[in-house]
């Protein structure tokens, strides 16, 4: 287990950041859209981190958790006439980087993208994601999506799972599902969203069986799904992780509950990532934790980096001073695995 990021980032002295910063291993994508990435594209782009002292352990599919209209494989989730075309094209990028030496993929199975309230106020005036059922238009019409049953959208996403698994195990390139940001209630925007709690989640991974099939799983987000994210997050997390499900963690807190929370830094949220961490080790976790999400600091904006593929409302490339905010968390997790590491040397990376 190690500290990962997936801040996407352009050059390279901001790559060697984050060696600097002891992240080395990283989740970054090449420029342009994936479905046109070649293996050539693919093997620069490693050997160009590793020229950077970085190790390169995911790209995203292009399947990112923005609204289907702005999906880069829209017909997939929507049953549209180039379903079959994008699926392959994703088979054929699967092969590609398998071949270039890169492990492991990322990917969402989204159509509503990720809904917020107004920001809120955090710890010393921060500002901070919400959502609070209350605070949204629960009315909101159906998108590209329209309206979308929950046996419809199993059976979207399991015909796109009977594709793409047998790829990925043929070539060992693990694949990893981020759950749905939050969850939302069924209808909400046409849409009933199947991997936004933790039972869909089981459903899910228990599909297409293979070692090769698990998840980008956020402890943020499926904190947010919970009634008691401080008691049901660690019982959730060992169930994936028993069963070899867990291929990336997503280290975020938040203060409050299903429908109603707000983001956090990971030391101030309800959650006890200490606890979390903890836990992965015991479980022999192998891979990236990294942050997803930070609270907003104030101050002079700066050119930040962005968590890669989302339309969560802080993934604009300039914030005030994020880079200080995930530079904190980077941090906060290393200092905890330098701990664990005295009880498990051989599953701590530093």
């Amino acid at each position: 287990m190690y500290v990962g990021t997936q801040n996407a980032v352009k050059t390279d002295d901001e790559y060697r950041q984050f060696a600097q910063l002891g992240v080395v291993h990283v989740n970054a994508d090449p420029e342009g859209n994936p479905h046109d990435w070649t293996l050539d594209i693919l093997r620069r782009h490693r050997e160009r981190l590793e020229s950077c002292g970085l190790v390169l352990d995911m790209v995203q599919l292009p399947l990112a958790s923005r609204v289907v209209e702005k999906s880069q494989s829209p017909d997939i989730l929507t049953n549209g006439p180039n379903r079959d075309r994008q699926i392959d094209s994703i088979c054929r990028l699967i092969e590609n980087v398998a071949a270039a030496g890169i492990p492991s993929v990322k990917y969402n199975l989204n159509l509503i993208g990720i809904p917020r309230s107004p920001d809120e106020a955090g710890r010393g005036g921060s500002r901070n994601a919400s959502f609070r059922w209350d605070k949204v238009d629960q009315n909101a019409p159906p998108g590209l999506a329209g309206v979308l049953s929950e046996d419809e959208n199993w059976e979207r996403i399991d015909y796109f799972l009977e594709r793409v698994v047998p790829v990925a195990e043929s070539n060992k390139v693990r694949l990893a599902c981020h759950p749905h940001d939050p969850y939302t209630p069924p209808g909400y925007r046409g849409v009933t969203r199947v991997l936004g709690t933790v039972e869909g989640l089981k459903k899910f991974v228990q599909l297409r069986e293979s070692p090769y099939h698990g998840l980008n799983f956020c402890v943020g987000t499926v904190g947010e799904s919970l009634e008691n994210p401080r008691e049901e997050i660690g019982p959730a997390i060992r169930w994936f992780g028993e069963r070899g499900k867990l291929f990336n963690i997503h280290f975020r807190n938040i203060k409050g509950r299903r429908l109603s929370f707000m983001e956090t830094f990971p030391d101030e949220g309800d959650m006890d990532m200490w606890g979390v961490l903890k836990l992965l080790a015991e479980l022999d976790y192998k891979y990236m934790v990294m942050p997803d999400h930070v609270p907003h600091l104030s101050g002079t904006s700066v050119a930040a980096p962005a968590p890669a593929g989302g339309d969560h409302p802080q993934h604009a490339a300039t914030k005030s001073n994020d880079a200080i905010a995930f530079a904190y968390c980077f941090g906060y997790i290393r200092a905890q695995l330098q701990i664990l590491k005295e009880q498990y040397p051989d599953r701590i990376e530093l």
